[in-house]
């Protein structure tokens, strides 16, 4: 059982996105200042479509937060959305058309609807502002036990950033400074220049983007139930972003090509201050579904985005002739932006993981406990070293 719950509600031309996260404990300051910049980074990006020009995410506070700190009372979080201005009160063809690689077909399978516009104005990822805010809340819970996420791009379209020669705290830092979140400069180059060749070809681009997590402690997750596993709510998380199609823990698809020899992290041993440590960190921090203390890194595959401006064949399900679909304004290339989203998700589930650890309802409570968790040295793990009789 998860000890955070999140909600978004609220369509991509509606009036307002709307969010509630229960569970985050009493005592933490927060202020929508601390969600604004990770709302202005989800919004930028080269590749963004014309939206983000239109778009200036805020987010209210309206519940769970007074006098500057949580109360442990469930969080409600509002963005309003500007370009709803345009749609209120107007008339609005019918969409009749579904676009491949979209929900529109799926989605009117499964609830009938008559106009295909029901299912986009939710599945539209314009939803994922609300997850942004809500993931900003976690971030700040995390900074109080010193874990920090980042993310950068590895990989878009067939440009394969070489990001061997930097540490994974340098790619997070470096991602900063580049419009499409590659750490280095002839990456960012390459990929720039394929986006581009995307836009003039009126077609869309994916790509790979990678999350990590810092200074997170040893021993978060379980492996003594399936959905206890870290790996598997870790990779839930991502698989739940808009047009995430692939995702994978460290090198996980690379090692599966490798012998055991050659994948397995060895363990170490400072023999000054008796702490274990892995030579490497192939596992991308986790072992057994439970976090080693090495850093996290988790990979997400995005497809191209659907909706291209050089038309795809459908169905016109009001005739039952075949279409063209109709374009729907949207990005040329949104994975810099899905990095973002990426990190707000990996911060809840963090966030979550944490707390089910430490239990608590306040801060005051927590920290305490943090400090007292058991790290990988000898001291705190003690073993009998005597045979045993399991079952008698």
């Amino acid at each position: 059982m998860t000890q955070l719950r999140f909600l978004t509600s609220g369509e991509s031309h509606g009036p307002a996105l709307v969010a509630i996260l229960e569970g985050l404990p009493a005592g933490l300051a927060l202020s929508p200042a601390d969600l604004a910049p990770d709302l202005l980074r989800r919004q930028t990006g080269y590749g963004s479509g014309p939206r983000m020009k239109i778009e200036h995410d805020t987010a209210q506070i309206l519940g769970g937060v007074m006098a500057g700190h949580t109360t442990g009372a469930p969080i409600s979080l509002l963005i309003p959305n500007l370009d709803h201005a345009k749609w209120q009160g107007q008339a609005v063809e019918p969409m009749t058309i579904p676009r491949p690689g979209h929900a529109d077909l799926t989605a009117a399978v499964k609830y009938g609807y008559g106009d295909l516009r029901l299912g986009l104005e939710r599945a539209s990822a314009r939803e994922t502002a609300a997850r942004v805010a809500v993931g900003a809340i976690c971030r700040k819970l995390l900074l109080e036990f010193r874990v920090t996420v980042g993310s950068y791009v590895s990989e878009i379209g067939n440009v394969i950033a070489d990001l061997s020669a930097l540490t994974v705290a340098e790619r997070i830092q470096r991602a900063e400074a580049s419009e499409v979140r590659c750490p280095t400069e002839a990456g960012t180059e390459s990929m720039r220049a394929a986006i581009r060749a995307a836009m003039e070809a009126k077609d869309t681009l994916g790509g790979v983007f990678e999350v990590v997590a810092l200074n997170v402690p040893p021993g978060l997750g379980s492996h003594v139930h399936w959905d206890r596993r870290l790996t598997a709510q870790l990779a839930a998380a991502i698989m739940s972003i808009h047009a995430i199609k692939g995702v994978e823990i460290g090198e996980a698809f690379a090692n599966a090509q490798k012998t055991g020899t050659q994948v397995h992290d060895e363990i170490r041993i400072d023999l000054r201050t008796h702490t274990l440590s892995r030579s490497t960190n192939r596992a991308g921090g986790m072992e057994g579904g439970i976090t080693t203390g090495e850093p996290l890194l988790i990979r997400a595959a995005m497809k191209p985005i659907s909706t291209t401006l050089n038309p795809l064949q459908s169905v016109d399900l009001a005739t039952g002739q075949p279409a063209p679909i109709h374009y729907e304004r949207s990005d040329f290339c949104a994975v810099p932006r899905a990095a973002i989203v990426g990190e707000a998700m990996v911060c809840l589930a963090l966030a979550d993981a944490l707390l089910q650890k430490l239990g608590g309802d306040s801060l005051a409570e927590i920290k305490p406990r943090f400090d007292s968790l058991r790290r990988t040295r000898l001291e705190d793990l003690l073993m009998t070293n005597t045979p045993t009789v399991f079952w008698p």
